[in-house]
C-alpha cells in the first residue's frame, strides 16, 4: 500500500456560535512523502484542498504548530480532544476555522508513519530522475 486516507465529519465554525458540519479527508501518498492533503467538501461547493507538512500535524496534536496559511492546536474541553485547524490568509483575516476529532487523526497518522517513518521520508527518492527533470 502506498496511500492511506481517513474521511470524517467535522465541525465547521463559521461563527462563534455557528457550527456548521462538513466532510472532510485526509490523504497521505508516498510519493509525497512530507506532506499531507486536507480537503473540505462543504455542501454543494466545489471541494477546498490544502498540503501542509506532515510533521506540522504531528506537531499540532500536542501543542500549537503553524504560521501562515495553516496552524493546528490541541483543544481539552468537556471530555473530548479535539483539533482546531485554522487556514487561510491571517493578515487579511480571511481565515476558516474547523474542528476536528483528535482521535481518528492519531490512528490515521500511525498508518502515514507506518508506510513511511519518521527521519525516512526522503530515502525513497529517486534523485537521478529529480536531477533530469530540473535539467
Amino acid at each position: 500500500m502506498t496511500k492511506s486516507s481517513l474521511a470524517l465529519q467535522i465541525t465547521h465554525w463559521v461563527a462563534r456560535r455557528l457550527p456548521l458540519p462538513i466532510e472532510c479527508e485526509f490523504s497521505y501518498h508516498c510519493a509525497d512523502p512530507l506532506a499531507v492533503t486536507l480537503i473540505f467538501h462543504p455542501a454543494g461547493e466545489y471541494p477546498v484542498r490544502w498540503v501542509f507538512a506532515r510533521e506540522l500535524l504531528t506537531e499540532g496534536l500536542t501543542a500549537r504548530s503553524g504560521r501562515g496559511e495553516v496552524e493546528i492546536w490541541p483543544v481539552h474541553r468537556e471530555g473530548r480532544r479535539s483539533l482546531w485547524v485554522r487556514v487561510g490568509d491571517t493578515r487579511t483575516g480571511h481565515t476558516a476555522l474547523f474542528e476536528i476529532p483528535a482521535q481518528p487523526v492519531v490512528q490515521w497518522l500511525g498508518r502515514s508513519y507506518a508506510l513511511v517513518p519518521r527521519g525516512r521520508e526522503m530515502a525513497n527518492v529517486d534523485w537521478d530522475e529529480l536531477t533530469q527533470l530540473i535539467l
